[in-house]
This record gives C-alpha cells, sequence and structure tokens, in this order.
C-alpha cells in the first residue's frame, strides 16, 4: 500500500477479521500481564511475610531470595520472547486485514 492511500480506519475496525486481532490480543496481553505483575510482585511479599523461609540456603550464601530475584530476569527474558513471537503474528494478521481493505 503506498503511502498516498487513504486508508479508511472506521471499516477496518467493523471487520470480523479486525475484531478477531484484538481478541487475540486480549487473550494474550491480559493473562501476560497478570503473570508478571503477581510473580514480580511475589518477592516483596514473600521477603516481607514470610523471611524464614527466604532466607533458607540453596548454595552457599545463596538463598531462596535471591534465586527468586534471578529467576525474574529469566521471566522477563522469557515473557519478552514470547510476546515477539506473538506479535509477530499479530503483525501478519494487521497486515492481511489492511491489505484486503486497500
Amino acid at each position: 500500500m503506498s503511502e498516498k492511500t487513504p486508508v479508511n480506519w472506521a471499516a477496518i475496525e467493523e471487520k470480523p477479521e479486525f475484531r478477531a486481532l484484538l481478541a487475540r490480543k486480549k487473550a494474550f496481553i491480559v493473562p501476560a500481564f497478570f503473570f508478571f505483575m503477581i510473580y514480580y510482585l511475589a518477592l516483596p511479599v514473600l521477603v516481607g511475610y514470610f523471611p524464614e523461609v527466604m532466607k533458607t540456603r540453596v548454595w552457599g550464601e545463596v538463598n531462596i531470595a535471591y534465586v527468586f530475584a534471578f529467576s525474574q530476569f529469566i521471566m522477563a527474558w522469557v515473557m519478552a520472547w514470547l510476546y515477539v513471537r506473538v506479535a509477530a503474528k499479530w503483525d501478519k494478521m494487521a497486515a492481511d486485514v489492511i491489505r484486503d481493505e486497500a
């Protein structure tokens, strides 16, 4: 599609394919957000309410709190990797919806 071709965004919004795209995005983003927030906030909650458990050593001076904190970095990278993979599919769907309208 060229830069000069106007896109009828109102017509695109009414298409079932566009609504399916929004539903797919919501189906991934909402659960991913809640999982991320619960996982992220679990560390301070666990350290605050269960400090003795979190002080349990697992390897030398490394305790459960450190392991959990490190796992948050890994989880963030995994979430980013998953998002990039899923977003690529959304981009293809969006391109199909816009191309069909042009």
